[in-house]
């Protein structure tokens, strides 16, 4: 079996795991009582997190993936979805803090990795901001200022 085929067999493995990670983010989100829409939009938000981006260059667990936020709301995200903007760079952070906070009560996550992704959303969340506005910015031809090159 050549690379790519076990790169897609481990995907296809890490998909089945992830749809019931999401079904029971689901309930968890449901047993705090949100809203329907709210619930919607956090599973959409994780789903897309754990479905593409963690799946994009290599087969990552989503238990594994905690340690991308920045990456992936710093660049990847902005790069890549063309929905991206202030706003849903928050509600994806949002949506990812409640989804490795459930991951550390299931004990998929340790607390040290909880508190990282915590941390680094409070310290980037500016620069993140800053930098899908520069990317939106009609006046700025150069793509090395856009993404402060």
């Amino acid at each position: 079996m050549d690379d790519y085929a076990k790169y897609e067999e481990a995907c296809d493995q890490i998909r089945e795991e992830n749809e019931t990670l999401l079904a029971e983010f689901e309930g968890w989100l449901q047993a705090q009582n949100l809203a329907t829409k709210t619930i919607r939009q956090h599973t959409e938000n994780v789903d897309f997190y754990i479905n593409e981006f963690l799946l994009y260059e290599d087969a990552v667990p989503a238990s594994e993936g905690s340690g991308d936020i920045g990456y992936f709301l710093g660049y990847w995200f902005i790069e890549k979805a063309m929905w991206a903007s202030p706003a849903y760079i928050k509600s994806n952070a949002a949506s990812l803090k409640k989804f490795y906070t459930f991951m550390h009560q299931k004990g998929e996550i340790t607390e040290e990795d909880l508190g990282e992704l915590k941390a680094t959303i409070k310290g980037e969340m500016p620069e993140w901001i800053a930098t899908v506005e520069r990317y939106d910015d009609p006046d700025i031809d150069d793509m090395d200022e856009v993404w402060g090159f």
